[in-house]
Order: structure tokens, then C-alpha cells, then sequence
């Protein structure tokens, strides 16, 4: 990559750099700010809104002519900046105003439709069936009859699911082959997108928005429904379908070895950008060492394609007199190169990173070409500048950042070191220089967006960087001329994953940080920037007490005798942190959503690591999955957690021995705050754990230092409900965890009379199939003067025994006009 860098800066043009205070140089400026100032907004303006900050955009251009001629130059470069800015608010809210106009109608949520479309992109295979995108033609609604015509977004997502334990295989319960350009009817159900939304967590509603998809749903299979049914084979999405027959020439051999299978999963994602064809334990082993950007077609992989494309190019031309006469061999390796690497980034999936990538090398060439030789950071602000008009939403990706702060040290490394490395022994010094100036840039930046940082991850990358893009990916993409050389790439890749696998055993690997605020994390950057400048190293050093504020952050914790509750967002589950001022419990972890996912590996894992929690005790009420789905990663996240309540048969029987079964009557204390146990009561039968485990179900009561209480209950039915009432059970409280997700067994009017709670939490999943929480449990709550909220809408929830009339929604709080359910301002 520093090649290339190097070779668009030794052109012989002219020098003709922009003036620090040029026109065009601040509405470059105004591009980035008016987006990132309109992609941060709650809710989207009126459309004659909009158009009232073209035309004040307009009137700014008007200003700054005037001040032009008058030669205030300050003023003509605020003026221009502010002009640009305006005028890309407004082009990015006219663009999301008429992106969500095309929303799936909310009435057609739940309904069953039969859509007839092509397959628009590879399918993803999962261990429950499978994953693809479908561009819709026609939807109607589905009758025995013809249907309704109805209005559906034109590109969704859609799950077909196989067969669920104990249902037999019939000719409509797996998914069929399906290739990218076929044309097909279905009976699905759609939704909104809808993500799960949690304090520093993936905002999957922002991905969905930028891929264009605006509904998902799965493929109805029930004998009412009829059948899928292929129509044709169109010639649309040919790219699609020939990276589905790469991808599946690449797999389809089953090695008896595991390692090796694993090891084609790479190179596939090498080849066409399959992520998903990658292991999940491969994965978290490359994130342990900090290499998992080199295990999918990155900006690197591409980049170097790109320098060696126009390398084989110029090389080749340069062979023929005629040709270099009638074209110059410099400008055919360079816009070959770039449209070589625009058909590799085709191939790899065009995802954003792809697309950021091409549009920097087209920035690159076409300065080149225009004969232009500017300065590093003004080509770096005009190739930032081109990737945010073309997609301002990319602001919000962690790899937005992390691509252009790498780029902009090896434009400056580059510029910094022009001519200098000479020899080979001289350019793999540069090489490795360069590599650590890069490492020691972007450290702090994951430390930002991430909260961790890999100890390894220097070594790791210097053995890796060279390896991946000299060797397995080179190995990789000649596979699609000569097959038999994808077994060599897949041999390239298992030495590398022995050694990440040694690396990854070092004692603390990897560390983690809580998230620090906004400030501290801005002042690590630069620090990081500062370190890695060509100064002085007593100068360089002063760079390092910017790195303290984030390295020695720690989250505000509650005073003594006080207690916060964060009810996280998990979908069809509970999952409940508790916090006093030195210790903290989780009640339940969430739900398993497949083979290779769950709620702890997802969400509670990450969240503990973002709010710097070190558990004390793990508490599961009972033993159903959506309680106990994703306690295995909190437990392997954090072995010193001591377990409470329920526990799985298929855990190993050591940690089975080291389970304290719940009971009533059980208390103890931190830090001021009362713990007791209310249900099961004694002499339970452990049999039901089997049959009826809600009946089992481990509640929990809480009380601060000033009364406020919290009351967590599990799955309880209304016969447990009865049994604590009559047992005079203390059930008063101020925040109820809702029993069972608000089913129609659970919340007697007794019940929610005697707790009488000013909040109450339903943990429930988004248009959930169980129909949680019920119409009638909501209503009676209601009447009872009680404000109860789901997580499908109010996303995480925080209370405070210190401040008990409050109650804060992650999705009200911090609310963005992509979520579901926002609206434009009209």
C-alpha cells in the first residue's frame, strides 16, 4: 500500500497544491460537517425544511463571492464551509426522507404475503438453514384466491429455516437451493428492521439502513401456505452469482480434518468476502490477536491487488512501442489498476469498506491524471470527503475510522519517507516501521470504539500483514484460474493459524477497557497521532498523558446504600444487571438464538466489558433457553462468577457441583443494599425442574438503604403468584421485572396489585412468536396506574433505588431516525 501511495506522489506534474485558506478546500470541510451534523439528528425535517437549507446553502455561495472580491479571506472560508455544510444536510435529509418513504407499512408487519422477486445477492448458509436478500417485483397479500396487490420495499432480507428439533424433514420443511438472478414466489412474513439496542452496542438498524434493506422477515412453510416456487433464471446479479459458485468450489470439498475445512473457510472469504464461511471460534481467535481485519477482503487487500494489477499492466504495455505511442504506460497501469480493483471489491461483495477503498484509489488516479500533485492531507481530506457524499452514514462505522486514520499515517509515511528506502534490507525496515507507526496510531482508536486492545497484536500483524497479502491471499484469487491452487492457499493458511493460536495463549493477550466518554477517547487519539509525528522524542513524549484519561477510566458506580438495574435488551429473554457500589449480579443471560450465537456472547459479554463489571454472582432463574442461553459465554468471559438458581444438564459437572440452588428465605447484603430470596419456597420439588421449571423459577427481592425496592420474577405463573401471596411473601416494590415476558399465565390483578410497582419491565422480542407481553396483562397495569415498558421499544432500560420515579430508555434517550418506529418531523 505505501507503494502505491509513493507512486501517486512521484508523478512529474505540476505541484499545484490547494491554498490552505481555498474555497474548495473548506467546502471539502462542509461535506464532512454537514453530514456528520445530519446523520446525528432524532428525527428527520420536513421536506420544504430542507429545501430551506439548499437555498440558505445557496445564499451562503452568494455571501462568499461578495466577501471575495472584498478579499476578507477568513470570512469567504467560513462562508464556503458553512455553504457546504448546508447544502449536504439537506442532500442527506432529502435522501433519508425519501429512503423512508419507501418503509414497509406497518399494517403488512405479521401478514402473510406472497412476494414474487429475484435472489439479489449470494445466500448465507447457516446450521438452521439459510440467509438471503430478495428484490422484490410484485407483493400481494396471500389468499386462496388473488390476493390484494400490496406495496413492499424493494430489497429485503429473509431467513428460510429448516426443519426444528423434533419435526420431520418433509418436501417443505428444509430450504431449497437457491442462486442469485432466479426469480421466485414466496409466502413470507415480514417487519420492520428491528436490532436490539443496548448501551455501546452494534446499531443493526443503521447497518440494514445503509445495505438499502427496509424489511425482514422468513419464508412461510406451513401447509396453509403455498408452496415456494422457482420461476426463471434471470441474467441479473451475475457478480452474485459467480461469487456463489467461487465460494461453493471453494468449500464444497469436506476434508475429514476439521482444521482444514476451517482453513477454506478463510480463503473463501479471501476470495469473495464471505465472512460467514469463517468459524466463529476462528474468528475470536483473529480478534484475540488483532488480525481479524486481514481475514476478509479489507481496504489492504484490495489496495495491494490494486499496485500489483498496475505493476502487471505497465509492465506488460511497456513490452509493445505502438502501444506506449498511443497510450502513455503510466496512465494505463493506473486507471487499469483502479478498475481492476473496482472488479475485485465487485467479486468480494462491494461492501462499505470496498467501497471506500475504490473511491480513495479513484481520488488518487483522477489527481494524478488531472496532473495534480497536492499535499498528503489535502488528498486525504478530498478522498474522505468523496467516500462521506457517497455514503454519509458511513460516520457511524468503527471502520470508517480506522480506515481513514490508517490511511492518513501512510500518506504521511509515505510523503515522510519518499526516496528513502533504498535496497531491500532499507524497504522491509521502511516496511516494518511503518507497521508499527500504524499499530501505535490505531491503538487507541479500538481502545475508543472498541474497548479493547490486542498486547499481541503488534507481533501478530508483522507476521500476519506479509503472510495474508504476499502469500494466502495471492494463493487465493490465482485459485480462480487454476483451482488446485485453493489447497495450497488453505495449507498457506494453517502454520498462520498455529502461530495467532500460540500468541493468542500469552497471558493477558488481550486487554479490555471500559468505555470511556466521548473527551477521553478524542484526547487518546491524538495522543496516538502525536506519538507516531516525525518530532523529537522528549516532543513525541508529550503525547503520552493524553493516553491516561482513557486508560484509567472507570465507570461511575452507585454510592453506598444505592442499587441500579439495567434491564438489557435481548430479545426474547431477561437478562437483568444489578450494581451496588462495589459488587455486581446478573439475573439470567438471555436467550440461545442459534448454534453459534447467543445473548452472552452477542450482548451481555460485551456490555459487562464496556461498564467495566467484574461479576460477583450469576443468577439463573431457571433452566428454559431463553434464561440460560448465554450464560456459557459470561461464565468463560468471567470464571470467577459464583452461580446461583438453575443450571444446564449439558454444562460440564464441575460447574454443575459449584451451583447454589435458590431458595427462600437465602439473604445477604452489599454495600447497604438488602438481597433475599423469595421463590422456590422449600420443599420444592426438583422434579418440576424437568417438567415445569417457570414453577422453579428463582425470584428475587432488592432493597436500597432509603426503601426503594426491585422485584425480579422470573418466569412465575399465577399458581406461584398465589403461593407468595398467601405466604404474606414482602412483594412491594418500585420496579417489577414483568413475570414471564407478560403472558397471559402470569400477572394476576392480585398480583399487580400487591406489588404495586411505579415501573414494570416486559424483556420480550420484537413481534415475538409467543405473542408476549399479552393485550389483557398490558391492559391490567395499565389500570393499576402502573408505567410498564418493553424492551422491543424502550430498548435497555436503567433504573436508580436513588432516583425511583425515573426510568431511562436507550431508545428514547439516544434516539436515531433510522430506529424503528421513529418518524420524520412533519
Amino acid at each position: 500500500m505505501r507503494a502505491a501511495l509513493r507512486s501517486s506522489s512521484n508523478s512529474a506534474a505540476v505541484f499545484r497544491p490547494l491554498r490552505p485558506w481555498s474555497g474548495f478546500q473548506a467546502a471539502l470541510l462542509g461535506l464532512v460537517a454537514g453530514a456528520a451534523w445530519q446523520v446525528t439528528q432524532p428525527a428527520l425535517w420536513r421536506s420544504q425544511d430542507y429545501a430551506a437549507l439548499l437555498f440558505a446553502g445557496l445564499a451562503l455561495v452568494g455571501a462568499a463571492c461578495i466577501a471575495q472580491r472584498r478579499a476578507h479571506r477568513g470570512v469567504v472560508w467560513l462562508l464556503c464551509v458553512l455553504a457546504a455544510a448546508c447544502a449536504m444536510a439537506a442532500g442527506c435529509g432529502a435522501r433519508a426522507l425519501a429512503y423512508q418513504s419507501q418503509a414497509l407499512d406497518a399494517a403488512l408487519e405479521g401478514r402473510d404475503l406472497r412476494l414474487t422477486g429475484i435472489v439479489a445477492a449470494m445466500p448465507e448458509p447457516a446450521p438452521w438453514g439459510m440467509r438471503f436478500r430478495f428484490a422484490v417485483e410484485h407483493a400481494e397479500v396471500a389468499a386462496k384466491g388473488q390476493g390484494a396487490a400490496v406495496r413492499a420495499p424493494a430489497l429485503i432480507e429473509l431467513s428460510w429455516q429448516g426443519p426444528r428439533a423434533g419435526e420431520r424433514a418433509g418436501a417443505q420443511a428444509g430450504p431449497m437451493p437457491l442462486t442469485p438472478g432466479e426469480r421466485w414466489s414466496l409466502t413470507v412474513r415480514l417487519k420492520a428492521p428491528h436490532g436490539l439496542r443496548n448501551p455501546h452496542g452494534f446499531d443493526q438498524e443503521l447497518w440494514l439502513w445503509e445495505q438499502g434493506v427496509q424489511a425482514t422477515g422468513y419464508v412461510r412453510l406451513g401447509k396453509a401456505q403455498a408452496r415456494p416456487q422457482r420461476l426463471a433464471q434471470t441474467g441479473r446479479y451475475p457478480v452474485a452469482r459467480l461469487r456463489q459458485q467461487l465460494r461453493d468450489a471453494i468449500v464444497a470439498p469436506h476434508d475429514a480434518d476439521p482444521a482444514w475445512q476451517r482453513a477454506r473457510g478463510v480463503v473463501a472469504a479471501l476470495v469473495v468476502g464471505d465472512q460467514g464461511a469463517i468459524d466463529h471460534r476462528d474468528w475470536e481467535l483473529f480478534r484475540a490477536t488483532g488480525v481479524a481485519h486481514l481475514m476478509s477482503i479489507s481496504g489492504l487487500h484490495i489496495t495491494l491487488f490494486a499496485w500489483i494489477a498496475a505493476a502487471l499492466l505497465g509492465w506488460a504495455w511497456r513490452r509493445s512501442a505502438r502501444c506506449c505511442l498511443w497510450l502513455p504506460a503510466p496512465t494505463v497501469a493506473l486507471v487499469g489498476g483502479v478498475l481492476l480493483a473496482l472488479a475485485y471489491a465487485l467479486l468480494s461483495g462491494w461492501g462499505l469498506p470496498a467501497q471506500r477503498t475504490v473511491a480513495m484509489l479513484a481520488v488518487v488516479a483522477g489527481l494524478r491524471l488531472a496532473g495534480a500533485r497536492w499535499p498528503w492531507h489535502q488528498v486525504w481530506l478530498l478522498a474522505l470527503a468523496a467516500v462521506v457524499l457517497a455514503d454519509p452514514w458511513a460516520l457511524w462505522q468503527a471502520g470508517f475510522w480506522l480506515s481513514f486514520v490508517a490511511v492518513g499515517v501512510l500518506f504521511a509515511a509515505s510523503a515522510r519517507d519518499e526516496g528513502a528506502a533504498q535496497g531491500l534490507r532499507a524497504r522491509a525496515l521502511a516496511l516494518l516501521r511503518t507497521q508499527a507507526v500504524v499499530t501505535l496510531a490505531l491503538t487507541p482508536l479500538s481502545v475508543l470504539l472498541f474497548g479493547q486492545v490486542s498486547l499481541v497484536g503488534v507481533v501478530a500483524n508483522l507476521l500476519a500483514i506479509p503472510w495474508v497479502t504476499l502469500v494466502a491471499t495471492p494463493l487465493a484469487l490465482l485459485g480462480m484460474v487454476w483451482p488446485s491452487l485453493w489447497q495450497l492457499a488453505a495449507a498457506s493458511v494453517l502454520p498462520l493459524m498455529a502461530g495467532l493460536a500460540w500468541l493468542a495463549q500469552a497471558p493477558a493477550a488481550q486487554l479490555f477497557l471500559p468505555a470511556a466518554p466521548a473527551w477521553a477517547g478524542l484526547a487518546a487519539v491524538a495522543g496516538g497521532i502525536w506519538l507516531v509525528l516525525r518530532l523529537p522524542w522528549p516532543l513525541r513524549l508529550m503525547g503520552l498523558p493524553l493516553l491516561l484519561p482513557a486508560l484509567w477510566w472507570q465507570p461511575a458506580r452507585p454510592a453506598s446504600g444505592s442499587f441500579t438495574l439495567l434491564a438489557a435488551d435481548v430479545g426474547q429473554g431477561n437478562a437483568v444487571l444489578v450494581r451496588t457500589q462495589s459488587h455486581s449480579l446478573l439475573y439470567d443471560t438471555g436467550p440461545r438464538y442459534g448454534p453459534q450465537s447467543d445473548a452472552g456472547q452477542r450482548v451481555l459479554v460485551p456490555l459487562l466489558r464496556a461498564l467495566g463489571e467484574r461479576l460477583d454472582v450469576l443468577m439463573l432463574s431457571h433452566g428454559d433457553n431463553d434464561h440460560i442461553g448465554g450464560a456459557a459465554a459470561v461464565l468463560r468471559a468471567q470464571p470467577q462468577t459464583a452461580l446461583r438458581g438453575a443450571l444446564d444438564p449439558q454444562w460440564p459437572q464441575s460447574v454443575q457441583r459449584s451451583v447454589t440452588a435458590c431458595v427462600a428465605g437465602q439473604r445477604w447484603a452489599w454495600d447497604g443494599v438488602a438481597f433475599e430470596v423469595l421463590h422456590p419456597l422449600p420443599g420444592a420439588s426438583a422434579s418440576a425442574a424437568a417438567t415445569a421449571p417457570n414453577t422453579l423459577s428463582c425470584v428475587l427481592r432488592i432493597v436500597g438503604a432509603n426503601g426503594a425496592t426491585a422485584l425480579l420474577a422470573g418466569d412465575i405463573e399465577r399458581a406461584q403468584e398465589a403461593e407468595l401471596l398467601a405466604g404474606r411473601a414482602p412483594l412491594r416494590a418500585d420496579w417489577l421485572l414483568v413475570p414471564h415476558h407478560g403472558s397471559k399465565t402470569s400477572s394476576s390483578a392480585e398480583w399487580i396489585a400487591a406489588v404495586a410497582p411505579r415501573h414494570a419491565v416486559v424483556q420480550a422480542g420484537y413481534r415475538n412468536r409467543y405473542g408476549h407481553p399479552a393485550a389483557p396483562v398490558m391492559q391490567r397495569y395499565r389500570a393499576q396506574g402502573v408505567n410498564v415498558v418493553t424492551s422491543a421499544r424502550c430498548g435497555a432500560a436503567l433504573w436508580s433505588s436513588a432516583q425511583p420515579l425515573q426510568l431511562a430508555c436507550e431508545r428514547r434517550s439516544k434516539p436515531r431516525y433510522w430506529q424503528s418506529g421513529s418518524v420524520s418531523v412533519n
